[in-house]
């Protein structure tokens, strides 16, 4: 027998000894560790391809035949293992101990964390309980109706404008509400006076920069009265400062518009990063009392609001509102309680 006949019987011989034990464990990293070892760039027969230019000029022709013959042999076996290794785990897997749902969950040593938000939320919801508040929740997917016409806010206000607010597209004169104010019309249509309720929920606006977001959180207070001044809303404001930033908090009021309210003032509140603008506050419009048929000439009120991203911002000193919205929980478990300025 010839060298190169030698060396393909005992190739054969080799490979067919490799593809048994292959068999007993067809897994797909078992199959592909068998193909890179025989047909794989540095593999079997890619060494005796390379060894084909040595053989004599006699034997070169009917070697490289024979070597091609054996390749497609193991290229055959290769692949009909690889239909066997999909059929053997799927018996694998239905052979499996099935699982048992109702097993008690494995517990986890590492906790979740409030958002910094929530606890905000959750310190305003004690607070105001407190003062007596109830709490009044209306829809985020509001009417053009309770959104701007009953808040008193024209065809012409700029927040009516594309640029400003979230329109639905289907033609219902539909939006996502851009202030929390649209429950005060809610809550008063269902409810006489007086009243003394707060709102939380999301808000919509299009805008995003280090202290604003297209999406954020407020908390709307309503007070609605006999007798009711601007003086009780002053007293209200800074006795909720007082008990959520500590006893020297420094408030501030500006002159603002909102069609909503007459007179209207921003309210700012001094922290680690300096003075923040955390909302707006005044008495509410006559014309709101007329929209839900409140008779304005025996009944007053007034109205706030506060960005709850905002305080979390003041409360923990961030300089940038678009950390409260990476949902990583690294950084929101910084935060277990409420600080002070």
């Amino acid at each position: 027998m010839s060298s190169y006949k030698e060396t393909l019987d005992v190739l054969r011989r080799e490979f067919e000894i490799d593809l048994k034990e292959a068999e007993k464990s067809p897994t797909a990293e078992v199959i592909e560790s068998l193909r890179l070892q025989w047909l794989g760039r540095k593999g079997r027969m890619a060494e005796q391809f390379l060894a084909l230019k040595e053989a004599s000029k006699e034997e070169r022709p009917l070697f490289g035949k024979e070597l091609n013959v054996l390749n497609c042999f193991i290229e055959d076996k290769v692949t009909d293992l690889k239909k066997e290794g999909k059929e053997f785990e799927v018996s694998a897997i239905l052979a499996r101990r099935p699982l048992d749902i109702t097993l008690p969950a494995i517990s986890h040593k590492a906790s979740g964390a409030l958002h910094p938000v929530t606890l905000v939320r959750q310190q305003m919801y004690e607070i105001f309980h407190r003062l007596g508040f109830s709490v009044f929740e209306g829809p985020e997917l509001e009417s053009e109706h309770y959104n701007f016409n009953a808040l008193n806010i024209p065809d012409n206000h700029p927040s009516r404008d594309m640029q400003d607010t979230f329109f639905l597209k289907n033609g219902a004169k539909m939006v996502l509400r851009t202030q929390t104010s649209n429950v005060q019309i809610h809550a008063m249509l269902k409810e006489k006076p007086p009243l003394r309720f707060i709102s939380p929920g999301k808000v919509y606006r299009v805008e995003s920069d280090a202290t604003h977001s297209p999406m954020f959180h407020q908390m709307e207070c309503v007070v609605v009265d006999k007798g009711i001044n601007f003086a009780h809303l002053k007293g209200v404001i800074e006795t909720f400062m007082t008990e959520i930033f500590g006893a020297d908090t420094k408030v501030r009021y500006r002159p603002s518009f909102f069609p909503f309210v007459e007179p209207g003032v921003e309210i700012d509140v001094y922290g680690k990063k300096g003075w923040l603008e955390i909302g707006g506050a005044g008495m509410i419009h006559p014309n709101v009392f007329e929209a839900v048929n409140y008779d304005s000439e025996a009944y007053t009120g007034y109205a706030f609001g506060f960005g709850l991203d905002r305080m979390a911002m003041l409360l923990y000193g961030l300089s940038d509102l678009r950390l409260l919205f990476e949902g990583s929980h690294s950084y929101h478990s910084q935060f277990p309680i409420i600080a002070k300025l």
